[in-house]
């Protein structure tokens, strides 16, 4: 089986970061991977954009309109941006924290509730939708600056995710400095089980 994944934010947000945790993590459970170029990374703020395919056989790392198994959004308004890729029966995970841009902090543009932006999202079709506030549960586990790894760890509770949890964690342990490694493992932890009390509410 073929899955992907389709990562969006802005520049600055840990996309690439997410990214490359997915790959290797695939590598190493002895799967192929291919990932897109990341746009948008060198103009902070800007919109950001990366799939990523695993499986066996994966050569190409592009996914047509409706071909995501997940939809990754660091950004609310990103996510409902790129809503072409997913389906009735895509995961969508959206931080719900917005990245307010220079055209809005300038007065020139409004940027929409975030309440309404969600609403668009289900509307839209969406029956999987995981809307979490990473930005606050990476504050909890120390540092707001891991919020990326609170979507990761969201990530690896979908249903039938190819990938084992152990092994993302592991994977994403290895690629941030020493000294951030407790806080990462909570903040992914944390997203983990905000997704699973989302998917299988008590």
């Amino acid at each position: 089986m073929k899955y992907g994944i389709q990562l969006v934010g802005v520049g600055g947000q840990g996309v690439l970061l997410a990214s490359t945790v997915l790959g290797s993590a695939a590598v190493a459970e002895g799967m192929d991977a291919a990932m897109s170029e990341v746009h948008g990374m060198a103009q902070r703020g800007g919109s950001v954009q990366c799939t990523v395919r695993i499986g066996q056989g994966v050569l190409s790392p592009l996914l047509a309109q409706g071909e995501a198994h997940v939809l990754l959004g660091f950004e609310p308004a990103e996510t409902c941006r790129n809503l072409a890729f997913a389906n009735k029966e895509t995961f969508v995970i959206t931080n719900t924290v917005p990245v307010v841009p220079v055209t809005v902090s300038s007065g020139l543009e409004k940027y929409p509730p975030v309440a309404d932006i969600i609403d668009d999202i289900k509307a839209s079709g969406v029956n999987k939708l995981i809307a979490i506030d990473a930005v606050s549960m990476a504050r909890e586990a120390g540092n707001a600056i891991a919020a990326n790894s609170v979507l990761i760890g969201a990530m690896s509770a979908v249903p039938g995710f190819p990938l084992a949890k152990e092994k993302m964690l592991n994977t994403l342990l290895e690629r941030v400095p020493a000294k951030a490694k407790e806080v990462n493992e909570k903040a992914f932890e944390m997203g983990y089980q905000a997704a699973l009390s989302v998917l299988s509410p008590p």
